[in-house]
Order: C-alpha cells, then sequence, then structure tokens
C-alpha cells in the first residue's frame, strides 16, 4: 500500500513540475495572506505581554491599594504600619516625557520577576537603597543614554519606559513628599482593626480598575480585523491557482480512477498534497510575518503611547501562540480555498471528458445564485449598521458589507459591459467588450480582491481624512491658551502663578482629579468662568445656561464617550460623589480620550477636594511675547525642560500622536492592495494558456499581434477601470459604518464624514497601474509565442 500511494502521489505531483508557475503562485499566495495575519498577530501578541508585564508591576493585577486624590501622607501610612497592617508604599510618577519612575520599599514590596537583580544580593539591595540605582529595561537604557539621571541597571522584566528605584529616591526626584498608594498584603496580622475604621483612604480592588489590555481592545480588534481582510484577499489568489490546478488535472483523475485508485484514497493524497504546500506557505508566511511585524511594531507602540499611555516593547520576541494561530489558520485557508476542487473531484463521474474545461467560466445560473447572497449580505449588513448595537455587530456589518460587495461584482461587471457594448464603434471595440464579458468570471477572484482592497483604502482614507479635518478644527477650540505650564509643588505654584498675575492676560488652572463614576475610571476637570472656555470650548450640545450654571456650581459638561457610554443627556442628574449631585447641561466631544472626562466648577470642586494640589496652569497672553515668557520662567525659577509648553508645540506633539496612530492601518492598506495586484497577476498568467482559443481567430484575420497585445491592455486596464468606479461607492459606505458604527463602538465618539476626491482619482491611477503591470508578463508571452501555437488551435477540435 504505501507504493500505491507514493506511486499515485507521485502522479499527481508532477503537475506542479509540469506548472512550476502555478506552483509558485499557490505558494506565495498562501504565504502573503499568511504573513499579513501573522504579522498582526505578533504585534498583538507584544502589545499584550507589555500590557501583562505593566499591569504585573509591583502586584498590581492581584492587590488591593489604598488611594486618595493628592496622594496618601507619610503620617497616614505610619498609623497603618502602628495598626498592624502589613503594606508597601509605591510612589509613581512621571520625569520624563518617555519615563515613568516607580518607587518601592525593597524590603517590603511584594515579589516579583523585575526586582530578581536585587535577589538573594546584599551588595546590590544596598546600592539599590544608598546610591539610588534604577532598574530598566535594555531599550530603556539605550533611550536614557546620556540623561541626567542616577546609575542605570539592566532588568530585561521591567516594563519598557519604567524605572524602578527605592521609594526615596523616586520621592527625591519626582519633587514630592506624599506616597501614590499603599499595596495591602494578602496575608494580615489576625486581630486587626477594619480599615474604614482607620482610615479615610479609598481602598480599590484590581478588578475597580481598567486595564491597559481592556482599554486598547478596540484598537487590537481593528487591527485584527485588517489583518484577516488581508488574509482574504490573499486566499483570492490561493482560490484561483487551486482552482486551475484540478480543473487541469480532470484528465490525470480520471486516468487513475480508471486503473482503479479508490476515491478516498485519491481525495486523502489530493488533501496531503495540499497540506504539504500548506506547511511550507506556513513557514515562508510567519518568516516574512515576522519581518513585516518587526517594521511595523515602533509604529503601533507608538500610537499605544500616544493614544493610551501604554508603554510597549519596540523590539519584537518570538511567542509560540502566534506562530502556532498563522499556522492552524494557514491549514484552514489552504482548505477552505480547495474544499470546491476536491468536492468536484468527488462528484466527478469516472468517464468524465478528459478535454479541460473553462474552468473558470460561472453559468448564469452559478451568477444568479451569487448575486442572491449578496443581496441578503447587503441586507444583512444595513440592518446590523441599523440595529447592532455593539462593537462586534459592527465589525460583522463590515464583513457582510464587503463580501455582499464582493460576491455582487461579477454582475454589476457583466451589466456595465453590456451597457457599453451599444456603444461601441467597430469589429476590434465590440470584440474588446464581448471577450471582456467572457472573461469577466475567469477574473472575478481577483477583481473581487481587488475590489476589496481598493474599497479598503478608499474607506480609511475617507475614515483618517474626516478625523483629521475635524481634530484640526477640534484643536485650535480645545487648545485656546498660548502656554501650558507644570509646576513641581504647591509652593512653586504659588509663586510663579503670582509673578504671572501681571505679566499676562489671565492664568487659568488645569486642574483634575482622578475618580470612579459608574464603575468606571473618569477624570473631573475644574475651571474658572472665563471667556476662554464659553468662546472656543467645543461644545457639541448644551443648555443656554451652561455655563452660567457651571460657574455657580450647579451643572457638569460631560465628554461625549461618557455620554454614550451612560446613555446621558441635558438635564440628567449625575451624581459625583456623596451629597453631590449636579445635572448634565452640555456635552462636548473629546477626541483621542478613551475613558470618562467631566468639568464643573473650579469652586466646587476646590470645596470636595481640597487638599489636591493645583499645578497646571493655561496661560493667556500675546503669541509674540511666548518664547520670552518662556525663557523667562526657566531661568527665574529653574523650571525643567518640559514643564513650559507653548500652544503650537502641544499641537504640532498632538498631531504627530494623531498621523502615529493611522501609520500601521495605512501600511496594511498598501500591503492588501499589492496582494490584490498579485492576485490580479497571477489570473492573467493562469489564464494565459486559455486564452488561445479566443485570440487564434483574430490573429488569423490577420490582426497584427502588437494590436493584439495593446487590446489586452485595454481590456484589462477597462476591468480595473469599473472595479475602481464601483469600489468607491462600496469604501464610501465602508467610512460610513467605521465612523458611525464601529468608532462609536469602540472609542464613544462619533466623526463628521467628509469626502476627498482627489485620493479617488490616485487611487484609481494606482489601481489600472498596477492592473497594466499585472498584464504586462502575459501579453509578453503572447506577444513572444510563435505562430506555429496559435496555428495548433484549429488543429484540435475546440
Amino acid at each position: 500500500m504505501p507504493a500505491v500511494n507514493a506511486a499515485v502521489f507521485q502522479a499527481l505531483w508532477s503537475h506542479w513540475r509540469r506548472h512550476p508557475v502555478q506552483l509558485v503562485t499557490l505558494v506565495l499566495g498562501l504565504a502573503l495572506a499568511t504573513a499579513l495575519w501573522s504579522g498582526v498577530q505578533a504585534i498583538n501578541a507584544e502589545a499584550r505581554a507589555s500590557y501583562g508585564r505593566a499591569a504585573a508591576l509591583m502586584g498590581q493585577d492581584q492587590l488591593d491599594r489604598l488611594q486618595t486624590p493628592g496622594g496618601v501622607t507619610l503620617q497616614q501610612y505610619v498609623a497603618l504600619r502602628r495598626a498592624g497592617w502589613d503594606l508597601s508604599p509605591v510612589v509613581e510618577g512621571r520625569l520624563l516625557p518617555g519615563l515613568r519612575i516607580v518607587g518601592i520599599d525593597p524590603l517590603s514590596a511584594p515579589p516579583q520577576p523585575a526586582l530578581a537583580p536585587l535577589a538573594g544580593d546584599a551588595d546590590a539591595l544596598a546600592a539599590f537603597v544608598r546610591d539610588g540605582v534604577l532598574l530598566v529595561a535594555p531599550e530603556t537604557a539605550a533611550e536614557l543614554k546620556g540623561a541626567d539621571l542616577p546609575p542605570l541597571r539592566l532588568s530585561a522584566d521591567v516594563p519598557p519606559g519604567t524605572a524602578i528605584t527605592d521609594i526615596g529616591v523616586a520621592q527625591r526626584l519626582l519633587r514630592t513628599d506624599r506616597i501614590s498608594h499603599l499595596l495591602i498584603a494578602r496575608s494580615q496580622p489576625s486581630g486587626l482593626a477594619p480599615l474604614e475604621s482607620l482610615t479615610a483612604l479609598d481602598r480599590v480592588t484590581p478588578d475597580d480598575t481598567s486595564s491597559l489590555a481592556q482599554l486598547t481592545d478596540s484598537f487590537h480588534l481593528n487591527l485584527t480585523a485588517f489583518g484577516l481582510l488581508s488574509f482574504a484577499v490573499g486566499l483570492f489568489i490561493v482560490q484561483s491557482a487551486i482552482g486551475l490546478a484540478f480543473e487541469q488535472r480532470r484528465a490525470a483523475v480520471r486516468t487513475l480512477r480508471a486503473l482503479g485508485v479508490s476515491l478516498r484514497r485519491l481525495m486523502l493524497l489530493l488533501a496531503a498534497e495540499l497540506a504539504a504546500i500548506a506547511l511550507v506557505a506556513a513557514v515562508v508566511g510567519m518568516a516574512l510575518g515576522y519581518g513585516i511585524a518587526a517594521a511595523l511594531l515602533p509604529g503601533v507602540a507608538g500610537t499605544l503611547r500616544g493614544l493610551y499611555g501604554a508603554q510597549v516593547s519596540g523590539t519584537l520576541s518570538f511567542d509560540p501562540f502566534w506562530a502556532a494561530s498563522a499556522l492552524v489558520i494557514t491549514l484552514l485557508g489552504a482548505a477552505a480555498a480547495g474544499a470546491q476542487a476536491l468536492w468536484r473531484v468527488a462528484r466527478m463521474p469516472l468517464l468524465a471528458p478528459a478535454q479541460p474545461r473553462a474552468w473558470a467560466m460561472a453559468s448564469a445560473r452559478a451568477i444568479r445564485v451569487q448575486t442572491a447572497a449578496a443581496l441578503c449580505l447587503l441586507f444583512a449588513a444595513a440592518g446590523l449598521a441599523l440595529w447592532g448595537g455593539s462593537l462586534m455587530a459592527g465589525f460583522a456589518c463590515l464583513a457582510a458589507l464587503l463580501v455582499g460587495s464582493a460576491l455582487a461584482l461579477p454582475m454589476l461587471l457583466l451589466a456595465l459591459l453590456r451597457g457599453a457594448a451599444r456603444f461601441a464603434r467597430g469589429p476590434m471595440a465590440e470584440w474588446l467588450l464581448a471577450d471582456a464579458r467572457q472573461q469577466v468570471p475567469a477574473l472575478s477572484l481577483a477583481l473581487m480582491a481587488l475590489l476589496l482592497a481598493l474599497a479598503a483604502n478608499v474607506g480609511v482614507g475617507t475614515m483618517v481624512g474626516s478625523f483629521r479635518t475635524t481634530f484640526v478644527g477640534w484643536l485650535d477650540q480645545r487648545l485656546a491658551p498660548e502656554l501650558y505650564l507644570t509646576t513641581r509643588t504647591a509652593e512653586e505654584a504659588a509663586a510663579v502663578t503670582g509673578y504671572l498675575a501681571s505679566r499676562s492676560d489671565a492664568v487659568l488652572p488645569n486642574w483634575s482629579v482622578p475618580v470612579t463614576l459608574r464603575g468606571a475610571p473618569a477624570q473631573i476637570y475644574g475651571v474658572v468662568d472665563h471667556a476662554t472656555y464659553r468662546e472656543n470650548w467645543p461644545l457639541l450640545s448644551s443648555r443656554t445656561d451652561a455655563w452660567d450654571s457651571l460657574a455657580a456650581g450647579n451643572g457638569v459638561l460631560v465628554n461625549e464617550q461618557m455620554a454614550r457610554r451612560d446613555r446621558l443627556a441635558l438635564g440628567d442628574p449625575l451624581a459625583l460623589g456623596d451629597g453631590w449631585t449636579v445635572p448634565v447641561v452640555g456635552i462636548y466631544s473629546d477626541y483621542g480620550n478613551p475613558s470618562a472626562q467631566l468639568i464643573v466648577g473650579m469652586d466646587a470642586l476646590a470645596a470636595r477636594y481640597p487638599d489636591q494640589p493645583q499645578l497646571r496652569f493655561a496661560v493667556r497672553l500675546a503669541p509674540a511675547a511666548v518664547p520670552g515668557m518662556i525663557a523667562e520662567l526657566r531661568q527665574r525659577f529653574d523650571l525643567p525642560a518640559d514643564a513650559l509648553r507653548d500652544q503650537g508645540a502641544v499641537k504640532a506633539a498632538s498631531l504627530r500622536i494623531f498621523d502615529q496612530t493611522f501609520v500601521v492601518t495605512g501600511a496594511l492598506n498598501v500591503l492588501t492592495l499589492g496582494v490584490a495586484g498579485f492576485a490580479l497577476l497571477t489570473s492573467l498568467l493562469t489564464l494565459s494558456a486559455l486564452r488561445l482559443p479566443q485570440v487564434a481567430p483574430v490573429w488569423a484575420m490577420g490582426v497584427a499581434p502588437r494590436r493584439i497585445a495593446l487590446t489586452e491592455l485595454a481590456r484589462t486596464a477597462l476591468l480595473a477601470a469599473l472595479t475602481w468606479a464601483l469600489a468607491v461607492p462600496v469604501g464610501l459606505a465602508l467610512a460610513w459604518v467605521l465612523l458611525a458604527v464601529v468608532n462609536v463602538q469602540a472609542f464613544g465618539w462619533r466623526l463628521p464624514m467628509m469626502v476627498f476626491p482627489g485620493g479617488w482619482l490616485w487611487l484609481g491611477f494606482w489601481a489600472l497601474t498596477a492592473a497594466l503591470l499585472a498584464s504586462v508578463w502575459p501579453v509578453w508571452r503572447l506577444l513572444a509565442m510563435p505562430g506555429g501555437h496559435l496555428l495548433r488551435v484549429f488543429a484540435n477540435d475546440r
């Protein structure tokens, strides 16, 4: 039996030896699809590993903690320790724009991998306390090279962008005498008085806080969706190559069956052959995916740092999980692409004709069924968009829209070509259109891939353009003050603001208090009654007396995210604390912020949080005076470089973060378009031999090969242009779903949709360029073909 299997397998494999281009097409198509998918999964895995390390730092993902706005005082900590409670103090703060300091007490801190360099080493522990050593990750140490900091020591388990040091050193570096929070050990002595009777500090459990993994889920889900779209586009190449190969082997299959090879054995060997090819493609795809992920990861890290404050490693490590997922999805993709061909072999009669048939020509009935399925999917997409109400429903809507549009493409192209035939003048023009209609089913998979890639480019381009235009206008409103100031202590704040009082138009406190409202973290900002806010704040809806109510302490403004999440409307009462309930008097846009934010009057907030220091301010003064004022304040008060930022710098930084956010999706769009162009190339190459019966009669009637070649190029360009024209409305529908459904569910805000026709024209140009480049090789092969090959067509009964 093994000898029989080997002989049959060798007979089947001989097809690939005779058609190496098809084999390369199949392997590359599956490898490209796998590369884009595995690259996205590698990025997601690395990011989630960074979240896990950050959450595990100092037991934040496991231990309860005590905290309060403004920080815990030393006296509060000492009182609890004297009462017998086993606590560990932690000081946290940002020292530099890219460095977070975490101060610990090494004797009471919970054990963790990040402190491994200190374990069992008395000298290292003494140096940690005495010399103020900072434990940092290797990549963080490289970024801090040359900075004026205490000595650095490497620890691979410290999250990137974080430094762990002794608590006294941290307080000195951060210029504070407060403790950020107290970690509560799991095991406590018996007989202790309850914490509630000893302190007014808030006890927070890990479940009460929103982890970075939860906060960034929507971002990673977007990445996964784009990776899946790219994988689906790549599968069109695989489906085309497998379909052609199986149809060309119908004669071999019939012969093997006639020689006594059972259908079961034949099916198993064909499946094994496909699995072997898929395994090779998976290895190639994972290697390519690793390269793609390594190239895109720094951009993703910048996006997550800018949007969510998440520190993600900029270097990629190998994770068996994403490699296994890439292998599984490659095998599943190959199985899905080859299922139809295997089903045809299983149902093929033993005496089926050996002549290869027009394998890719779909029957009129098949196209009608496909069109009916497309209509069902498009109606489902409309229903999900209107009544879905969840992020998963939004992505299901996107999937139904894209798949439905792709399935409807052949019927729409045939209808457009029939309509164009009425305007054809001359036999060559009529033949071009008739031949294009005949080739639509054969090229349908490649054209569907091109449609999806173009629609994704139009949709994402429209979304990004709408977002950027709106965001720039929003920044102009939100960042009205000319100078932003951050002080280190309350005493320094009083001195600086006193100095500015007579040298500026206004000094506006930029003060906030972190709270938990309705089970989720939020920030309450206090503002003074000033024209800066009344004239510039981006309100989406408000009561006529909104600012007067705010100044009197009788109202609250909420950002759009919170209003949508909690279904708040104007006039709804909102409890901000014990005995503090005020009505919602306005809702404002807050793009780029994933969390809830509220604004109340300064006096109302100060009355409830009198111990919370006010350290940040916005300063109004003439724009021309900003550079001189910055230099003067730095010299007079010895302020660090990042303590003063002018409006232009803040806007530029915000726009850099914004542009960084869409680098990855833009790269995936380009890669997807490239895969679609490759799909078109492979389809044209595999069909070039089957085109001879259509081309030979035209050549025999005296049409020059050069003119035939130009007609072939024109046919490909026509199909690509029509596909682009149909992709534009699909892309606009995709953009609307992204802006009005997915964005609202994922981030909590809705953006106005704007259109950018100039971008569509450029995309059309690149689509035509890709189509023409894809057709150059097949057309060149046709031009180089000897006349004898064309004459042989007439020797066969076709």
